[in-house]
């Protein structure tokens, strides 16, 4: 269904078998009338099915002859319903992972939350048999209690599963005459908090992740090294930070809380932080003393990080590594400094739409000019000048609009350019 394959993760199947377990080990003791005594030590029977199904075995007799204290004390239980649960919602892009193999990894989403309704009932001949089966049931009902399942073994974690009990109530069906008593039902009625599972995909492990950082070229950047092993905490991205005993600030832009302890701070308003300076985070309170630090101001870093060793499994456990690549230069940027205008002419007239554009590093920006009605290139319209001849009535509202790149930067487009012919 939705494009998934067939899956089935027997998950209500669980949270039936789970709730049915949790009332599997109930004994009734009867005693001798000196109640100090054990005459006799039953295990009630539990079964599934809807309270009116066994009320009607139990109470059917065709006969006449049976009694009906030959098939109590006796317990049954039902799913009534389910219901979705949307304060126990997770964000919908949130996965959990487990090792496939080596290079594979399984993925699911979270799990989706449901409420499932139970009915439980005890059928017994009298109060006593009654009150003895409640009172091994309420007082771990707080009023939940919690059950521990592996819905899904393939994925590792286990989950917790609260049911809670929500009402007792209890009847008297009567045999003969009112002083008779034929049966005693009490119903419990429980909610388990449960969950239903996505199907399980497989992908690739990635081995190797590039992060580029880009610094302003007017912001003061630069990388030093920290006692990380005496250190306390871990800067976050974007705090601000301050060095003791100095009129001296800056904002973190990369902090590796591995051996290296590599720090790479930005805004330092024409100072160098220096080896034996000690720094502290505003937000998180992490504290550190430099122990080295580059003198010369970085303005575009690639970090490359991978598991060490390199070839850890996903089952492994494995630190990282990671390997720092500076650039004296920005990463290349291309600027509009002219963009595409908006165009009227005469029926036949020649016209050229036009853009202007530089690159920081001085790099060749290459154009591509399309149709803004169909998103379709121009052939050999490749320059920073769109020509078109002889525009007719028909051209008239038509959109032009070009894509401009160069090396090591991000492409980018221009606006829609509209041709009015009158």
């Amino acid at each position: 269904m939705l494009g998934n394959d067939p899956f089935y993760n027997r998950t209500i199947r669980k949270i039936v078998v789970a709730f049915g377990t949790v009332f599997n080990d109930i004994h009734l003791v009867r005693y001798t009338k000196d109640g100090l005594t054990a005459k006799e030590i039953i295990k009630v029977p539990l079964n599934w099915g809807a309270k009116e199904k066994y009320l009607t075995r139990l109470t059917s007799d065709p006969t006449l002859t049976k009694s009906i204290a030959t098939t109590v004390p006796r317990i049954s239980f039902d799913m009534t319903g389910m219901s979705y649960d949307s304060s126990r919602k997770l964000p919908s892009t949130m996965r959990n992972f487990s090792a496939n193999d080596a290079t594979s990894a399984k993925a699911q989403y979270v799990p989706v939350p449901y409420n499932f309704n139970f009915s439980l009932s005890i059928y017994v001949r009298n109060t006593e048999d009654g009150t003895q089966i409640l009172e091994q049931i309420l007082p771990f009902f707080t009023p939940d209690f919690s059950v521990t399942v592996d819905f899904i073994p393939s994925m590792e974690p286990k989950y917790d599963m609260p049911i809670i009990l929500n009402s007792v109530s209890n009847e008297v069906d009567y045999e003969g005459d009112m002083m008779s008593t034929r049966l005693i039902i009490w119903n419990l009625e429980f909610t388990a908090k449960g969950h239903i599972w996505p199907p399980i995909k497989t992908g690739k492990v990635i081995t190797v992740a590039n992060t580029n950082v880009f610094f302003e070229p007017s912001e003061d950047t630069q990388k030093v090294y920290v006692d990380f092993a005496n250190g306390v905490g871990r800067f976050s991205d974007s705090e601000s930070i301050r060095v003791e005993n100095k009129e001296l600030f800056g904002k973190v832009s990369y902090f590796s809380n591995t051996n290296n302890g590599i720090l790479i701070v930005n805004s330092l308003n024409g100072h160098l932080l220096e080896a034996g300076d000690v720094v502290r985070g505003d937000f998180t309170g992490a504290t550190y003393t430099i122990s080295r630090a580059d003198v010369i101001p970085l303005q575009s870093t690639k970090i490359t990080t991978r598991p060490n060793p390199i070839d850890a499994t996903p089952d492994d456990e494995f630190g990282f590594s990671e390997t720092f690549t500076y650039y004296t230069n920005p990463i290349n940027t291309i600027t509009i400094t002219q963009n595409v205008p908006d165009i009227t002419a005469l029926v036949g007239a020649n016209v050229s739409f036009s853009v202007t554009a530089t690159a920081i590093q001085g790099s060749v920006i290459s154009y591509q000019w399309y149709s803004g009605n169909t998103d379709l290139p121009i052939s050999g319209a490749t320059t920073r000048l769109l020509s078109l001849t002889n525009v007719q009535l028909s051209d008239s509202g038509k959109t032009y609009y070009v894509v401009l790149s160069s090396p090591n930067a991000t492409t980018v487009t221009s606006r829609y350019g509209v041709l009015t012919v009158q």
